[in-house]
């Protein structure tokens, strides 16, 4: 879609200035195309160079009112069956929300909550214009199919940014449990790992022990006189 065929589309309904124009925008149109006002009355001027509308009436203050003309209608009408709608994929407020693991949960789940707020108000604002287009008019009939997917679309937009908030809680917590768990199996590798090294370190200093107090009975037995003073060695002692 573009300004200039929104402004053609626009006129088709009848003649009128750039003020009623942008009005129209601002009620009608809001939650399908925006424009500023420069924007608008470039546009305009661009439009009547090029013949698709007509200036018809002129008022106070530099006031012009536009009407459509053929070819203006013949290129709304070529616009809306033969040029294929772009098929817009890109959307700053998902694309961030694929990064959202790059900060804490808490913040994730605020921004979720700003995006929830942003459609609430979207379906406010949309909300009032609702009796605007429950007229009988042209404009006002199809008006209120796009002014419907609009109100459709923030519920939605709502429901699923308080629905991801949960899911982030959900997350958050079901990572700290497993940190937690795993923290605690750490500990308790650890520990049982200091038991077995003390309980190895006891086994150790036992056979120590035991290996050493066999030596001295091997000892004794292969020497068993040795420290023990003979009878012969007594009476020399005696003697001297």
């Amino acid at each position: 879609m573009s300004l200039r065929h929104a402004l053609l589309g626009l006129l088709y309904e009848g003649p009128a200035s750039g003020y009623d124009l942008m009005k129209l925008f601002e009620i009608s149109l809001d939650n399908v195309w925006a424009a500023t006002q420069s924007q608008l009355y470039g546009e305009l001027g661009r439009l009547a160079a090029a013949g698709l509308i007509e200036v018809v009436a002129e008022g106070p203050r530099g006031r012009k009112e536009y009407a459509l003309t053929e070819p203006g209608l013949a290129e709304l009408r070529h616009w809306l069956t033969e040029v294929e709608p772009e098929q817009v994929r890109r959307s700053d407020m998902l694309l961030r929300v694929f990064f959202l693991g790059t900060v804490d949960p808490a913040q994730a789940g605020a921004y979720l909550a700003r995006q929830g707020a942003i459609a609430a108000e979207q379906h406010e604002r949309l909300s009032e214009i609702r009796p605007l287009t429950e007229g009988p008019e042209q404009i006002s009939i199809y008006g209120r199919l796009a002014l419907e997917w609009g109100l459709r679309a923030s519920v939605m937009q709502q429901e699923w940014a308080e629905w991801a908030a949960r899911e982030i809680e959900t997350f958050a917590a079901a990572a700290a449990t497993r940190d937690t768990r795993t923290t605690q199996d750490a500990q308790d590798a650890q520990d049982a790992q200091d038991a077995q090294d003390g309980q190895d370190g006891q086994d150790g200093q036992s056979a120590q022990d035991e290996q050493d107090e066999q030596g001295g009975h091997t000892a004794d037995a292969e020497h068993p006189d040795l420290g023990r003073e003979t009878p012969e060695a007594g009476r020399a002692t005696a003697d001297r």
